[in-house]
């Protein structure tokens, strides 16, 4: 690719099965070091527990799912995943700014208005994040970690991720190509 190539598309990516090798390498090393996998829906747990806390203080405590992840001692915000999640958030940051990515802009299909791209994508998110609380995971903590170490839920995660977006992507692939 020459130089004036690279200088129009600045979208040109990792290759996606480097990307998958390096992920791997990562559990496994998260593994050895931490004796735990990845994961990212428990620090969006945290900062809502945090949240209700401070705006709530009664409801929380008394709150059966909120008072289980308060402790007067330490913050909800002390775990580390948490800690995790700023991580890839910083990194994200500096990858960005190395390669000239950081910008406000919509990807989306010529077929579709910048306004719909965020609506599907926000509904998207929204459904995401409820499925990996009541799986108790998302992809990167339940099915990625968990089949990391041989979990059939990890596996049965991930076929569910995967099964279900191949099934959908038929009635919402216009709004991609």
């Amino acid at each position: 690719m020459t130089k004036d190539k690279k200088q129009k598309n600045r979208h040109v990516y990792w290759n996606p099965y480097f990307g998958g090798f390096l992920l791997g390498i990562i559990i496994l090393f998260t593994f050895y070091m931490t004796g735990r996998g990845l994961g990212a829906s428990g620090a969006m747990k945290s900062s809502v527990v945090s949240i209700v806390e401070t705006v709530a203080p009664t409801h929380a405590e008394n709150n059966a799912y909120y008072s289980q992840f308060i402790t007067e001692d330490e913050s909800p915000m002390k775990t580390w995943l948490v800690f995790e999640a700023l991580g890839v958030l910083i990194g994200a940051f500096i990858s960005g700014g190395l390669n000239g990515r950081i910008g406000w802009r919509v990807q989306h299909s010529p077929n579709i208005t910048s306004k719909r791209r965020l609506l599907f994508a926000l509904g998207g998110g929204v459904l995401f994040g409820l499925g990996a609380q009541i799986a108790r995971g998302c992809t990167s903590g339940a099915a990625l970690s968990g089949m990391a170490v041989l979990s059939t839920g990890g596996f049965i995660t991930m076929f569910a991720i995967f099964g279900s977006a191949y099934a959908f992507a038929y009635f919402f692939r216009k709004n991609w190509i």
